[in-house]
């Protein structure tokens, strides 16, 4: 069955393609996952300089605190493994993993040479338990921009343009905008960003998604 083939239902050809390089994917996966980690706490404990605390703007006064995004906002480590999922070749599977990991990098070069922080939520975290665990595990650095929002991003342009190759329906390529939106929106109902942090990882996740994208349909 060629999964390209347009008269292939998108579902059809969506289950052909996730078996291909099944080990690569699941393993490459997991090991990038686990290195970003080490990485980013790594530059969360030892930045080069002190934090700068970020600036509060009027829309993040009004979005008010909301502990049950918890889930949606946790979600952003299945839904990064997506688009790699939907990879048919090696080489398309490299190329993602070159630009995830590049995206990652500047995220991270940022925090560490100018390290930045959320400014106090005033909130007894100890009455919203699951949380506080988020909170002790995920300190308030490594602020802007939000690489939550900018690997989100990244991911739900890259989801579009495979689902679009699959000729999938529009009602799954705006679950695929919806699930990116409640990612951002998480972020900041569970005071992880501010604003200034949301719209930072945007502009990055959005940048990096075009140039792997047009590097990849170049001839």
């Amino acid at each position: 069955m060629n999964e390209n083939n347009p008269q292939t239902p998108w579902y059809r050809q969506v289950a052909a393609v996730i078996p291909r390089h099944v080990y690569l994917k699941s393993i490459g996966t997991t090991l990038f996952i686990s290195l970003f980690f080490g990485a980013y706490f790594y530059v969360l404990k030892d930045p080069a300089y002190p934090p700068t605390v970020m600036p509060k703007t009027l829309l993040d006064h009004l979005i008010g605190f909301q502990p049950m995004a918890l889930p949606i906002y946790l979600s952003l480590w299945f839904y990064v493994s997506l688009p790699p999922a939907l990879l048919a070749t090696r080489r398309e599977l490299y190329d993602y993993g070159w630009a995830m990991a590049g995206t990652c990098l500047v995220g991270l070069g940022i925090f560490y040479f100018w390290p930045t922080a959320v400014p106090a939520a005033h909130i007894h975290w100890a009455h919203y338990p699951d949380v506080d665990l988020l909170k002790h595990a995920d300190a308030s650095g490594n602020a802007c921009p939000s690489l939550h929002v900018a690997t989100a991003v990244f991911s739900s342009i890259w989801l579009h343009h495979l689902l679009r190759r699959f000729g999938a329906p529009l009602w799954v390529l705006l679950c695929n905008w919806g699930w990116c939106i409640g990612i951002a929106y998480s972020t900041l109902a569970l005071r992880q960003h501010v604003v200034v942090d949301v719209a930072a990882g945007l502009a990055l996740g959005v940048l990096a998604a075009h140039l792997s994208l047009r590097r990849k349909s170049a001839p």
